[in-house]
């Protein structure tokens, strides 16, 4: 071949991929509203998994991602990951697991798609403007529950591929769904399945992607880290039965007093946690990491109005952050056996459980954590000499999960954001817990990349939840774009 000829056929190769994702784009641009109507219909699917009573549609959701797949001529298998036992002893059964494959070729990468399509409890009264289970489109914004979390994602994933094949070009990658029913309920079963099938379905996954998170700001982020999560129950047991404190105050020792005043020792009031060895452990805040807070798109007076408070416990925008995501964090959620309906009711509780969790970072150990907070509370509610009994209890230990951001997922996802919107990407962690990343990374020892397109004001798990109509759409086009860039990593890479 002639060697100057050479950079014209590159030129033309060049010429047409470009063409092929300004067609797929155009796709997606005229099916938008079917895309719309799609998520109406997934979102009347009351697919609560923390409601017993609507295990039905939880099923029958499930069904229904498996139908879709399967139209789209998706291997699809329901996988059975047995029965949820319930608090009075009964057992339920489990939601199936979806999932799918589109392609089986050897000489391509395989991506692993996950998301979950159950939702938080909603009710109208609740607060809500309009009915959470109707998708309701106002200024651009499509409102309902379960839209931004998690169904409007794991469709974009679904129309992504969908657009490949609706204009008969090959996907870029082979591509697996995993697609769970349980995720808000702490994905009961999905660890079993993902360990069961680690040597068979994920066994040829190279990459797993996560679209279950969110932008910090209206810039589109890539998501490198999770903070993980210890909760406890701290319980002060005192007399036999409540008492009337008319009749016993200033004569028993009042369990919720020493609740309190264990609790107070958590942490202080400028948020620096007092339980010796857990600031300790905290991976140092390297040059590169705070640079990169620096050049965060992030606005504290916007971050200020939308939560309603005047006044942050940081300044400064890189000491938020970094208090945000990488570093731990005491927050104390609620106390049980303490009178909190309306009025008054002068009792003395018997019993009393503090509920509060520590979230957890590298190089925290949630095991080294439950014997530190373990140690530390008895070791201050002996100095009260209390006659009454403290039981601690961690029922929660979610490790953190942090990823490369030099890994070449994250460069392609930076050059997929920068086609789509036209600006670059900001690298952000999340403060929230999302062990399944965990799991995937420990279990299948697969490079992991997050890849949000809900909005830094969806309103996850509030009221009036939402995924704008830009986001959803456009976030299509990122994932389109997103698997054609996977597609060119070296083989080399892991």
């Amino acid at each position: 071949m002639n060697p100057q000829v050479l950079p014209s056929i590159l030129l033309l190769i060049s010429a047409a991929h470009a063409f092929q994702y300004t067609e797929l784009a155009q796709y997606v641009d005229s099916h938008q509203d079917e895309y719309v109507e799609m998520l109406r219909d997934w979102v009347a699917i009351e697919s609560d998994s923390s409601n017993v009573q609507k295990r039905p549609e939880l099923h029958r959701m499930m069904e229904t991602v498996a139908q879709k797949l399967r139209l789209m001529g998706g291997t699809v298998q329901l996988v059975d990951i047995g029965e949820q036992e319930l608090p009075d002893g009964q057992t339920l059964e489990l939601p199936k697991v979806v999932t799918a494959q589109f392609g089986n070729d050897s000489s391509k990468h395989t991506v692993c798609i996950y998301g979950h399509v159950d939702v938080q409890p909603a009710k109208l009264e609740d607060g809500w403007a309009t009915d959470p289970y109707n998708l309701t489109e106002i200024n651009g914004n499509l409102y309902g529950r379960g839209a931004s979390d998690n169904k409007a994602p794991v469709l974009a994933w679904i129309h992504a591929v969908e657009a490949y094949q609706a204009l008969s070009m090959d996907l870029p990658v082979n591509v697996k769904f995993v697609i769970e029913g349980m995720e808000e309920t702490g994905s009961n079963g999905l660890d079993a399945m993902i360990m069961a099938q680690r040597d068979t379905f994920f066994s040829e996954v190279d990459y797993i992607i996560i679209s279950d998170c969110g932008w910090l700001s209206r810039r589109p982020a890539l998501t490198y880290g999770t903070r993980g999560n210890c909760y406890f129950f701290a319980e002060v047991e005192g007399p036999k039965q409540d008492l009337h404190s008319g009749v016993y105050g200033g004569t028993v020792i009042e369990p919720m007093t020493d609740l309190i005043g264990i609790l107070d020792t958590l942490i202080s009031p400028s948020g620096k946690i007092l339980i010796p060895g857990i600031r300790e452990a905290v991976a140092p805040l390297s040059d590169e990491e705070w640079k990169m807070y620096q050049d965060i798109q992030f606005d504290m007076d916007n971050y200020k109005n939308k939560i309603g408070v005047n006044q942050l416990m940081y300044s400064n925008k890189v000491d938020l952050l970094a208090h945000m995501w990488r570093y731990p964090t005491v927050s104390i959620h609620g106390i049980e056996g303490a009178f909190s309906d309306p009025g008054t009711k002068t009792v003395i509780p018997a019993k009393v459980t503090a509920k509060f969790s520590i979230r957890q970072v590298p190089d925290m150990d949630p095991a080294m954590v439950k014997k530190q907070v373990t140690d530390y509370l008895h070791s201050v509610f002996a100095k009260r000499k209390s006659p009454n009994k403290l039981k601690v209890t961690m029922v929660i230990g979610a490790k953190p999960w942090l990823a490369d951001t030099h890994h070449p997922l994250y460069e392609a996802g930076k050059v997929a954001v920068k086609r789509v919107f036209n600006t670059d990407a900001d690298l952000i962690r999340e403060g929230g817990t999302i062990p399944i990343a965990r799991t995937f990374q420990d279990v299948t020892e697969k490079s992991i990349i997050m890849m949000p397109i809900g909005g830094f004001d969806d309103g996850l798990h509030s009221q009036n939840e939402k995924m704008s109509r830009y986001n959803y759409i456009e976030g299509t086009k990122l994932f389109i774009a997103y698997l054609n860039e996977v597609s060119q990593i070296k083989r080399t890479s892991v």
